[in-house]
């Protein structure tokens, strides 16, 4: 268990540290060392660089044109600074959403959100495994005891996950007035 738990955790810093962009891919090639595809699904109708045209599916050169660029000829990738696609400028563009930096209140409502999700999956999966665990037991009492008493430790985790919203409004608001 600690060992998924680690690599959940690795996966998530992963998604957190590389940006969106850094998956993109180089455009297809049709054959080897061949121009590149065009006109494919979900390309824009002329995919080809700078002097070069879509013709039966192959970029080929423009008419009149006498020095079409050579094959294998690499072609500079533009970076985009972290703040590209967020709405206000002042998050950064990771892989898992928009991170806001610029504002702590909403940083650490991202970061709640976050974590939320990840103890309701994380609860989800213990649920399952503790069901699993009951229908495997095939009459031992202490593997029984051991899945009923991780499932409602689950299902007790998942109610104050669900109510951990209700619970620090009525605290932290209502009765200590912390963000009046």
């Amino acid at each position: 268990m600690k060992k998924i738990l680690l690599a959940a955790a690795l996966f998530l810093l992963f998604l957190v540290i590389f940006p969106k962009n850094s998956f993109a891919q180089s455009p297809l090639n049709c054959g080897l060392l061949s121009e590149p595809c065009c006109n494919l699904a979900g390309s824009s109708p002329n995919s080809c660089q700078t002097g070069l045209t879509c013709s039966g599916g192959k970029c080929v050169a423009l008419p009149g044109t006498t020095n079409p660029p050579r094959r294998g000829t690499i072609t500079p990738i533009t970076t985009a600074s972290p703040t590209d696609g967020c709405p206000d400028g002042e998050s950064i563009n990771t892989a898992i959403g928009c991170i806001p930096v610029g504002n702590t209140n909403a940083f650490i409502g991202f970061i709640l959100r976050w974590a939320i999700g990840v103890g309701g999956g994380i609860a989800f999966l213990l649920i399952l495994y503790a069901g699993f665990m009951i229908m495997t037991s095939s009459g031992n009492p202490d593997r029984l005891k051991a899945g009923q008493e991780l499932m409602t430790s689950a299902i007790a985790g998942i109610i104050m996950l669900i109510f951990s919203v209700f619970i620090l409004r009525v605290i932290g608001v209502n009765i200590l007035g912390i963000f009046k």
